[in-house]
């Protein structure tokens, strides 16, 4: 009896400790940074400072923020899983896109704002390695930095005035001269179609994406969500949305998801850590 009630006392001390641990471990295990050399990082779980809420949005229709700049909260459900993506589509035609990139020199969501007081919105772009250091090529202004990546993801790209979202694995880039390029991987949508279906080492994270749809509208996708969506059911989900996509492109995420919406409707998504490189939108 001695033994049993031994044994009883252990496993409660055990399932107590087990109990006091848990939330430590838990911030401890999502509080990883954002940097990688291949594939995309782990969710991240610090509170950002002054983080704003999910903007309260009819999810059936637009809001019209401007001419040629439209809001949304859309749900994306694949495979039994689901999640809200914060959409910003923009007509071109209205609206240019310059990729901005501080090599070794990454910066928060505020600081990106002072100094780009121009820009209507932005998002995070490229992946980035530990020296702060984008993966693939950007260019910004016609200054081209790095190396594209050939044997994966894709890119946005400014070429004449006009923005474009294309694969590389379908079109290759050869150096061509740019105005603007970010880029990133995988393709989630390709051809309007389905285009990643690996799931090795695939799980939910925050994400970053742009796209293009078929009306050649430019389209800036965020998770406003902690842990977002894994990359398999995003690209499976979104072809069955309404946003009639033709190419999108998964760019960083986990912590280093970022969006900023300026105006009236200003609304900020920020990042856990400080990226190097975004994407920015301007008035023409």
């Amino acid at each position: 009896m001695r033994l049993l009630r031994y044994r009883f006392s252990a496993l409660l001390r055990a399932l107590m400790w087990r109990r006091q641990l848990s939330p430590l471990i838990t911030a401890m295990s999502l509080m990883t940074s954002c940097t990688l050399s291949a594939q995309p990082p782990p969710p991240t779980a610090t509170t950002p400072p002054t983080a704003a809420p999910i903007p309260t949005l009819d999810t059936s229709g637009w809001e019209v923020l401007a001419n040629g700049l439209e809001r949304r909260l859309i749900t994306v459900t694949a495979n039994t899983f689901s999640t809200q993506l914060l959409v910003l589509r923009i007509d071109p035609a209205l609206y240019t896109l310059r990729a901005h990139y501080r090599p070794g020199e990454p910066l928060t969501l505020g600081t990106w704002r002072e100094v780009l007081p121009g820009a209507v919105a932005f998002v995070n772009a490229n992946f980035f390695d530990t020296a702060q250091q984008a993966l693939g090529l950007v260019v910004s202004d016609g200054v081209a930095y790095g190396q594209s990546f050939t044997d994966r993801g894709g890119m946005l790209q400014v070429q004449n005035g006009v923005p474009r979202v294309r694969s590389i694995l379908q079109e290759p880039y050869y150096g061509e001269a740019l105005e603007q390029a970010v880029q990133g991987f995988p393709v989630l949508v390709a051809n309007g179609q389905t285009s990643f279906t690996n799931t090795q080492g695939d799980r939910a994270s925050r994400r970053t994406i742009v796209a293009q749809d078929a009306n050649g509208r430019i389209l800036l996708l965020t998770t406003p969500s902690l842990f977002g969506m894994r990359l398999v059911d995003l690209s499976a989900g979104l072809p069955a949305t309404d946003l009639n996509l033709v190419t999108a492109v998964n760019l960083d995420g986990g912590g280093s998801t970022m969006m900023w919406i300026g105006g009236n409707a200003a609304y900020q998504l920020y990042s856990f850590d400080p990226v190097p490189a975004v994407l920015a939108v301007y008035p023409r």
